[in-house]
């Protein structure tokens, strides 16, 4: 299964995968606002009056993430363009200017020691036998974005990799791949309900086969780089349609009343439940 790509947003809407840069994508190119998968989870969590602030104030890539944006460019090969800094420590003024020039242009800055980590962690995918042909270069494409309609909403994904055979793999960096850890990892971060988000919208442009379950690869970003493919369970699965699905009616509620409620009257507050088993 090949999926059609365009390479421009539609100059009118179209339902469609496009081969888009991250910035326009995440600029929303769908009149009238789409609902992104990062934008159901954080509508599935917190009120509508914080989610209408986040989505019309778009927070700047974390230093902490760079480390991931750079393995993740280079494991996928698309992404930010990575730049060495030939400094390992960015305190003077003229190492942290060039630092935020460099950020400020969308690529990625990167410490000489930095780059050697984040060549050692795809050397460690490439040799994981059970990772390594979920992303293997040349079986799929990288950060393709998909735009669709769902009872009256427009939604949009970006899938790190979209397989020719129909299956979608995506790449995440982690502190833990550890198998005991990854429950929390999963519900902090929100992967159930990205899984099934990214899923909907395969499914509903015909790109993916139904038969081969999403991937995760989870990778850890310290020596010797472990790496661990799961998916979610049925029961992830349904917690992560039920948020989805509580998310769109929030946004569909809120789009068409044109108010975004903040938090709900709290009239009278409890103390920690394990303060009051002290006490019982």
């Amino acid at each position: 299964m090949t999926a059609a790509v365009e390479s421009e947003a539609p100059a009118e809407v179209l339902p469609g995968l496009y081969d888009i840069d991250a910035e326009l994508y995440h600029s929303d190119p769908i009149p009238g606002g789409s609902l992104s998968s990062s934008g159901a989870r954080k509508l599935a969590t917190e009120c509508p009056a914080k989610f209408k602030y986040w989505s019309e104030h778009p927070q700047p890539v974390k230093k902490e993430f760079e480390l991931g944006t750079a393995a993740h460019t280079l494991i996928l090969g698309d992404g930010p363009e990575l730049v060495v800094v030939d400094a390992e420590k960015w305190t003077t003024n003229a190492v942290k200017a060039e630092v935020a020039a460099i950020r400020a242009e969308g690529k990625t800055p990167l410490k000489p020691s930095d780059l050697k980590r984040v060549t050692e962690m795809v050397a460690a995918l490439r040799a994981d036998p059970d990772a390594a042909p979920f992303l293997e270069p040349g079986s799929g494409v990288a950060e393709q974005s998909a735009f669709w309609e769902d009872h009256g909403i427009w939604r949009r994904a970006r899938f790190d990799w979209l397989r020719h055979d129909g299956q979608l793999v995506d790449y995440k960096t982690t502190k833990s791949a550890n198998p005991s850890d990854l429950p929390k990892v999963i519900h902090d971060w929100g992967y159930h309900q990205q899984q099934e988000y990214y899923l909907d919208a395969g499914l509903a442009l015909d790109l993916v086969d139904p038969e081969k379950p999403f991937q995760f690869v989870l990778q850890e970003k310290e020596p010797p780089y472990l790496v661990v493919v799961t998916t979610c369970d049925p029961v992830a699965r349904g917690i992560g349609r039920h948020l989805n699905d509580r998310a769109l009616n929030t946004f569909a509620l809120c789009r068409a009343s044109g108010e975004w409620p903040g938090y709900l009257e709290a009239p009278l507050t409890a103390l920690p439940a394990w303060v009051e088993r002290q006490y019982a």
